[in-house]
């Protein structure tokens, strides 16, 4: 399962970590929100050397004004504490895999 970042474990979880980390900015009024989530837990469960999780933007305000989220779903790829690149709205599973994979090498 994905893991859950808040605006209080994000920094721990995202920032500190020397790994690149994919961040999926959702809620659950988000229709296009539900067809990003499944493929959002199949790449934590494909890509164990990346961090992987979601955002719920209506319980973590403070995530989302930080990086100027203003539409969902919104995948930022994060490395290093920078984003690296973004995906604003849905898109098919290998979009997302194609840029793990490129900021991974």
């Amino acid at each position: 399962m994905a893991l859950e970042f808040t605006d209080s474990n994000f920094e721990e979880l995202v920032l500190d970590s020397d790994k690149l980390a994919v961040v999926d900015f959702w809620a659950v009024w988000c229709g296009p929100c539900r067809m990003v989530g499944p493929i959002i837990e199949q790449l934590h469960d494909e890509y164990k050397d990346v961090v992987v999780g979601k955002v719920d933007v209506d319980n973590n305000p403070g995530i989302s004004q930080r990086y100027g989220i203003r539409n969902i779903p919104t995948v930022l790829f994060i490395k290093d504490g920078v984003v690296v690149d973004k995906q604003v709205g849905a898109a098919p599973k290998g979009t997302y895999a194609g840029k793990i994979d490129a900021l991974l090498v």
